[in-house]
């Protein structure tokens, strides 16, 4: 690697993790949500309205690069009809159940062993990540016993902005205490990581090929990153000890 890079950011959502379908855990999460609420309808209808609302958030947050708090997306895009002040205290946990009804949050078998490695290597590690819940990864974080090894856990959800808006990505080195030019992004869309990546003047975009990233949202432009990987592990190929 040619280049000087002494922190690396990684995203978490098909990168650091993937999503596995559960039919039984999904619809018991729609079975929560349903619950919490008292609605009448059953799991599957509500949720069904649920993300037509849930898409049109989405849509807006693309255009816009603002990321509403999870009580502001449950208040004002989820359940706009109903009482706000009852809504807001049940924000957080509707969201977690939010995400389960959409399937599970595994991490990559790799993962865990390659953030060990690269923070053993010298380089100061930490998260970039569009997030809907402010406190998802940071619990998982602690569950896997991985906190320690990230200096900075940036979430769109606490930072009210998305990738690729370039201040997430200029915050998070500020927040490291490194250069943009001397850090390193890892992600799984070209269009959005590499985008963001460059306005922020970091010295590398490194992609993990992703399927299920490429087919939803192919790449646009000219975004090209400076590698690309199949696995977590190929990072140690590119990022040596310091």
């Amino acid at each position: 690697m040619s280049k000087k890079i002494d922190a690396i950011f990684i995203d978490t959502g098909n990168t650091l993790r993937v999503v596995e379908r559960d039919a039984a855990f999904q619809y018991r999460a729609r079975q929560q949500i349903v619950k919490l609420l008292g609605v009448g309808e059953t799991p599957d209808a509500f949720c069904y309205r649920l993300t037509k609302r849930y898409d049109a958030f989405k849509k807006d947050a693309k255009e816009t690069l603002i990321q509403p708090s999870e009580v502001e997306l449950w208040t004002r895009w989820m359940l706009p009809d109903s009482p706000a002040d009852e809504i807001a205290p049940l924000a957080n946990r509707l969201t977690r159940l939010w995400m389960d009804q959409g399937g599970r949050r595994v991490p990559r078998p790799d993962a865990r062993q390659t953030v060990i490695e690269l923070s053993r290597r010298g380089y100061t590690l930490g998260i970039i990540a569009n997030a809907v819940s402010s406190t998802e990864i940071p619990e998982w974080l602690e569950k896997d016993g991985l906190t320690q090894y990230f200096k900075v856990v940036l979430l769109s959800a606490q930072f009210g902005r998305r990738k690729p808006d370039p201040y997430i990505f200029i915050e998070a080195a500020r927040r490291a205490g490194v250069e943009p030019a001397k850090c390193a992004y890892v992600g799984d869309n070209p269009s959005r990581d590499i985008e963001g990546t460059r306005q922020a003047g970091f010295g590398m975009a490194v992609i993990l090929l992703e399927s299920a990233t490429l087919s939803k949202e192919p790449p646009k432009g000219s975004a090209r990153p400076d590698a690309i990987i199949g696995t977590c592990q190929d990072l140690l190929t590119i990022f040596p000890p310091r």
